[in-house]
């Protein structure tokens, strides 16, 4: 009997990979428990230690006099433990078009601490950039226990896109479809959607699990949908494509300066002192972090019109310098921001316009419009839907091929919503 046991164990991987449906659901619900469990653990763990460098910063201002410090201690410790992950989200969209190396598990910890010392020490940073890397470097170590063929593999790390985006927003319907329509929108394998939504859907559970909250944002008045309405969320969706442009152009653009730089290390630190000098010029803190408490402010009073504009600038130098983090949380920042103070001008509500221009960024950003509309709904309710998803999409058709994730497979027009149409 144990024998019999002990083959079939070990014939289990073989066993999985049968073509049958039976086979295929299987395989891929116990391959999304392990990538959802892991992935809700450590978003939870991410979110946890980050509220903790937050609330220790902002208890400590002093904090951010020792920004060019850390930016040298990340910068020396990727530099000579990160070979083969410095790359980050980009290596694992590379890795996902083609299968090559097994992403190295280190990139976990090494992205977790990073983005921790960067957020303690008052670097303008996000978060997704991390729970991307973690879940997709953590499910990778699946697939050669498991035996997954290339073309498995990539729904694997599709599955770890999935539920590392959900489970640090709360957002898994967005967090599914964003795994997939990041990459390979215009060729979506079906195979990957069912690993797609099982993997979301068990990745914010754990982390639900854990007792890790999220933010909640509410829009307490949409109007009935109109011509006017539908003129007016145009012309905010193509402020919201300008500024996504210009995040991502100046990133770009300070990325290119900064890598003239040749010791890594120094390039954090430059970005720090950089980063320094204008909190103390401007005189305050609220560009810094990830800013959470500006984005709940801009649902409820017009922002400030430079608020956007000084988030774009301190991001970009804080994520071209070298420091670890993510976007999106900035491209939020910049999205409510711009939204809420567009109120002024715009007779929309300045909750609703707050709102479109947190979702509408991103999109814009990340050419993602399809998961931004379904965060939005998930966030604050299918109501806002018609105002929503005329921002996004203008903002992602104004755009053009201007992305944050800068794998040349991600910008070809075959991965676009209608790259078809050669648009």
């Amino acid at each position: 009997m144990t024998e019999n046991n002990g083959n079939f164990l070990g014939d289990l991987p073989r066993f999985l990979n049968q073509n049958t449906i039976f086979c295929y659901l299987l395989k891929w619900t116990i391959i999304c428990i392990l990538v959802g469990a892991a992935a809700g653990t450590l978003s939870a763990l991410f979110l946890s230690l980050l509220n903790l460098a937050t609330d220790f910063r902002n208890s400590h201002p002093q904090m951010v006099y020792l920004l060019p410090l850390a930016g040298f201690f990340i910068g020396f410790i990727y530099y000579h433990k990160g070979k083969g992950v410095e790359r980050g989200n980009n290596l694992v969209f590379d890795t996902i078009h083609n299968p090559k190396d097994v992403i190295p598990f280190k990139m976990t910890p090494l992205v977790l601490f990073g983005t921790i010392i960067t957020h303690l020490f008052g670097g303008s940073a996000g978060r997704e950039g991390t729970a991307l890397q973690m879940a997709a470097a953590t499910a990778d170590q699946l697939h050669e226990p498991f035996k997954l063929s290339p073309s498995d593999r990539k729904i694997l790390l599709i599955a770890g896109l999935s539920a590392g985006f959900a489970s640090v927003f709360g957002t898994p319907w967005a967090g599914a479809v964003f795994g997939i329509e990041v990459l390979l929108m215009g060729k979506i394998p079906q195979k990957s959607i069912f690993p797609a939504i099982a993997a979301a859907f068990i990745g914010a559970y754990v982390t639900g699990l854990w007792g890790v909250g999220h933010t909640h944002y509410h829009i307490n008045l949409v109007p009935r949908i109109s011509m006017m309405g539908v003129l007016y969320s145009m012309v905010a969706g193509l402020a919201f494509s300008i500024a996504a442009v210009s995040f991502v152009r100046i990133t770009d653009l300070l990325s290119s300066i900064f890598k003239k730089i040749k010791y890594p290390a120094i390039r954090p630190v430059i970005g720090g002192f950089i980063v320094l000098g204008m909190v103390l010029l401007l005189g305050t803190h609220k560009y810094i972090g990830l800013g959470i408490p500006v984005i709940v402010v801009s649902f409820q009073q017009a922002s400030q019109p430079a608020d956007f504009a000084l988030k774009i600038l301190l991001t970009a130098i804080t994520l071209a310098a070298g420091f670890k983090g993510g976007e999106v949380t900035p491209l939020f920042f910049i999205g409510a921001t711009l939204g809420s103070a567009l109120s002024v001008f715009l007779p929309l509500p300045v909750a609703l316009l707050a709102g479109m221009g947190f979702v509408a960024v991103f999109a814009g950003a990340a050419k993602t419009p399809i998961a931004c509309c379904i965060m939005a709904f998930e966030l604050f309710g299918i109501s806002c839907g018609w105002y929503v998803a005329i921002a996004c999409v203008i903002a992602f058709l104004a755009s053009g091929h201007h992305s944050i994730y800068n794998a040349p497979e991600n910008k070809s027009p075959k991965h676009l919503l209608f790259g078809r149409l050669g648009i």
